[in-house]
């Protein structure tokens, strides 16, 4: 499933990336404040986040080194 998360992200130009990268963001802030005054319905959900976060930040680094090559 991971595969078809990043092959989606690589798709996807620079500013694109880094609003889906501030909407990630947001969802995990959501989720983190939720965990705290509340009781989360599946709180395996932040660790999907962050990974999801981490996916994007990874492709951001490959294109942003793409572009400074050309």
């Amino acid at each position: 499933m991971s595969k078809k998360l990043v092959k989606n992200l690589r798709e996807k130009n620079i500013e694109a990336l880094n609003i889906e990268l501030e909407e990630t963001r947001r969802q995990l802030f959501t989720l983190k404040s939720q965990a705290v005054t509340q009781k989360l319905d599946n709180p395996h959900q932040i660790t999907k986040t962050r990974h999801q976060i981490a996916r994007i930040l990874s492709v951001l680094g490959e294109k942003t080194k793409e572009a400074a090559k050309a």
